[in-house]
């Protein structure tokens, strides 16, 4: 917690860029080079966990989740599996770290399950997630590798991505995450567009669409599809890293989805850890405020400290159903029940000579 307001983080994954996982070795290692320049920029100094690590061996459930819940703020984790196929045997993110940080913290863990409609079986997956894995909601990616070619996925689209949605709301699930505005790899730039979510939120109005990088990229159109279906909210994965690395950027976005009538209550926080460690993103998001310039000149609406509140936490326990209270009482005494914060990733960190 941070000055007692829960913290959820909202989107965790276990990369693996091992050869053996990567559908072309080269690529794959190079979309991994790239991914820890990221993870290095959006911590900062002292915030990166060893090269070695992250490219080669992969971090895995126990050094991820502490990185968490003993390391920073965080309360909470939701762990995403992902169905980047295209890139990645095992999608990208695989199930099983999440899985495995839910036998060890089960009171403190939640998971999404990834289903890639364009490929046979997608329905039955569903299923799979709800008997066998007990997930929490679905994760969708709007680019697959389909017969060898790269493929948009279409979220509108009546015949492959509806019996998906109907499954899971036949299967009591009430969430979908969509990845969008963060390339990953070469695809068709429109799928990373929001456009496609506008069908399907109207089709289904008992589910609630969440954008995942929600702001990172298509931030008006963004705020009007929020503005035009009241059941899509944002996530701020790897856009939370901007209230640290390009705050006045950050407040714009943040902005313009609190300006939607009931916006502070339709925007989760995410890290996207091992993106980045989660602490400095945090405290840099708590510590933020609107620039004065962009309230009065620009009518940007500013980040209050109710709508931090409700970003870091309530909006994901509402979201989902969870009560606060409950959860509160529940994880209270357990091991992280502490506002001692461990050294970041257990002290493997890049030093200097590892940067070089």
């Amino acid at each position: 917690m941070i000055e007692n307001t829960l913290v959820v983080e909202g989107v965790a994954h276990d990369y693996n860029f091992l050869p053996e996982n990567c559908v072309d070795p080269a690529f794959g290692r190079a979309i991994g080079e790239h991914m820890y320049h990221q993870h290095q920029r959006f911590g900062g100094p002292g915030y990166a966990i060893e090269k070695s690590l992250y490219l080669n061996h992969g971090a895995g459930a126990e050094a991820i989740g502490r990185s968490i819940l003993a390391e920073s703020q965080s309360d909470i984790i939701v762990y995403h599996e992902t169905p980047i196929y295209g890139h990645f045997h095992d999608g990208g993110s695989r199930l099983s770290t999440g899985l495995t940080m839910r036998e060890l913290w089960p009171n403190r863990v939640l998971a999404y399950g990834a289903v890639s409609p364009l490929r046979p079986g997608a329905v039955d997956r569903v299923d799979e997630l709800v008997d066998e894995h007990h997930v929490n909601a679905l994760k969708l990616y709007p680019i697959d590798l389909v017969e060898g070619r790269v493929t948009s996925l279409d979220m509108s689209d009546p015949e492959v991505c509806y019996p998906v949605f109907e499954r899971a709301r036949e299967r009591g699930l009430k969430v979908v995450g969509i990845h969008k505005a963060l390339p990953v790899g070469p695809g068709p730039a429109h799928a990373l567009r929001i456009d496609d979510i506008e069908g399907a939120a109207a089709a289904f109005p008992d589910l609630s669409f969440e954008v995942v990088h929600g702001g990172l990229a298509f931030v008006e159109e963004t705020a009007m599809l929020m503005e035009c279906a009241p059941n899509v909210v944002v996530n701020l994965e790897v856009t939370s890293a901007l209230a640290r690395t390009a705050p006045r950027r950050f407040a714009e976005a943040i902005g313009a989805f609190l300006a939607v009538p009931g916006g502070a209550q339709r925007i989760i926080w995410g890290t996207g850890v091992i993106a980045a460690h989660p602490r400095p993103l945090i405290e840099a998001f708590w510590d933020l405020e609107t620039p004065r310039d962009l309230i009065e000149e620009r009518g940007v609406e500013p980040l209050t400290l109710e709508a931090k509140k409700d970003i870091l936490g309530r909006n994901f326990l509402r979201l989902h159903g969870i009560d606060e209270d409950k959860l509160r009482a529940t994880i209270a005494g357990d091991e992280f029940d502490t506002t001692e914060l461990a050294a970041p990733w257990g002290g493997r960190i890049e030093t200097e000579l590892g940067a070089a």
